[in-house]
């Protein structure tokens, strides 16, 4: 209650906490941006379950072409909130690309997302990986097998190609995370220079997720970073190969978000929180009784208006289950997470790791402190809401109280070295000495200029 206290006194962004069932709502149509993964699940089980209706909104999902349309979609006004990429609204709210105040008052999963090689490469790389003793590769699979084919390339002058969803996407941090941990020099931008390529092993560009088996399997590039369906399509049509879910390269790390903009919260409260409640409800759904509603919720995804893919492809990492090639299904009853582990509060700590990310690829150019990493991530990421929302939800039977972290400050507790893939801890309060601690990345004090790295 410590939190809600807080609430009260420090912002003007909520009204009475004495609600009735029903919030006295400031805009009750509203439409809201998706990208057609997976992950965008609680916003099609909360209009398909009617928790929406339930909060007296009347809402309009629409997919979106690609990310960048679907944030500038929520900052005019076109969109009222949207699934976003974690990184979408610190980036906005730094001013890195288009400059707006998006919020998040709900983290919508924990990983859900993986990196797969084409057949092609998988095949070079296959020499280099320890196997089981039934055969089968073990997993997870280190970069350090791709390095050598990327300087098999290198050797015969072939840039080696790879994708990621967006320069701030978890996809490009989390493959450039592991494409580091292994060896391989990813690329840094500059304020002069922002394709991320310089001094880069392997270059990364932007290709839309369900474009990914496509672009793949006509040669532009040789693998991909992406959310679900977009791996298990490329076992399903048998082009590639998954080499590392993100589980497998940091267990249970922060993906998508819920985003609107700060003044849509600030001139709508009621209906922020009213949202907030439908979402939470949709996530709690979706992991309840060990995943009993996952095939229901396959189902609706396969539906061309929300993910439109096979139900049979969905269902390979929505049920519990991962194929990496034809045949090797593994159980992986962590790939998706919407609600568990607190899946759904927006952890301070969480915002932090992305903007470490940035710090360490030169998206943020120069040096900045420890306190402006928290007060960044603090200007973001709004538990003062969801703990208002989810405060209701209890007090209204529709939520367990012992779901939600109501003593947080807002930080997870350290991830230790043995649930990352490097072997490097992270911690969210000391997020420089972070950056200082990981060897292929822009230290603390260091900044690029030109092609160089200065300190």
């Amino acid at each position: 209650m410590t939190g809600l206290k807080l609430l009260l006194a420090s912002t003007a962004i909520l009204t009475s906490p004495a609600y009735a069932d029903m919030l006295d709502l400031e805009k009750d149509e509203l439409t809201f941006g998706f990208i057609k993964l997976t992950d965008m699940a609680p916003l099609a089980v909360a209009y398909e379950l009617g928790y929406f209706e339930d909060e007296g909104l009347f809402v309009t999902l629409q997919a979106q072409a690609n990310w960048k349309v679907l944030l500038d979609g929520v900052i005019d006004g076109q969109l009222d909130g949207a699934h976003m990429l974690a990184g979408q609204p610190l980036a906005a709210t730094i001013g890195y690309g288009t400059e707006a105040h998006i919020i998040t008052p709900f983290s919508m999963d924990l990983n859900g997302n993986a990196i797969t090689v084409s057949n092609e490469i998988w095949e070079a790389m296959r020499p280099n990986v320890p196997l089981m003793d039934d055969g089968r590769p073990q997993h997870p699979i280190s970069a350090e097998a791709l390095a050598p084919v990327v300087e098999e390339y290198a050797d015969q002058g072939m840039p080696f190609n790879m994708g990621m969803v967006f320069p701030v996407s978890t996809h490009n941090y989390e493959i450039r995370y592991w494409l580091a941990a292994g060896g391989l020099e990813p690329g840094y931008y500059s304020p002069d220079d922002i394709s991320g390529q310089i001094g880069a092993d392997v270059m990364l560009s932007v290709t839309p997720p369900p474009q990914m088996p496509a672009t793949m399997e006509a040669g532009t590039i040789y693998g991909y970073a992406v959310g679900e369906p977009w791996n298990q399509q490329a076992v399903f049509k048998g082009i590639g190969v998954p080499v590392i879910t993100d589980y497998d390269m940091w267990n249970n790390n922060p993906e998508k978000v819920f985003g609107i903009t700060a003044e849509f919260a600030e001139e709508n409260p009621n209906t922020t929180i009213a949202l907030t409640k439908a979402l939470i409800r949709a996530a709690v759904w979706l992991d309840e009784n060990d995943n009993a509603n996952r095939e229901e919720a396959v189902q609706m995804l396969s539906r061309s208006e929300y993910v439109g893919a096979d139900a049979e492809v969905i269902a390979n990492s929505m049920t519990g289950f991962f194929e990496f090639e034809k045949g090797d299904i593994r159980p992986a009853p962590d790939f998706n997470v919407f609600f568990r582990y607190n899946a759904t509060y927006p952890f301070y700590s969480d915002a932090i790791w992305y903007l470490t990310q940035m710090r360490r690829w030169g998206q943020i150019a120069e040096p900045v402190t420890d306190e402006w990493f928290i007060e960044t991530a603090e200007s973001v990421y709004r538990p003062d809401i969801y703990l208002e929302a989810a405060r209701l939800l209890v007090d209204e039977g529709m939520a367990d109280e012992a779901d939600f972290p109501w003593d947080s400050d807002g930080f997870k507790a350290p991830t230790p070295p043995e649930d990352i893939i490097d072997g490097i801890g992270f911690d969210g309060r000391t997020p420089n000495a972070y950056l200082d601690s990981l060897p292929i990345g822009l230290k603390s004090d260091q900044t690029v200029a030109d092609v160089t790295i200065q300190n």
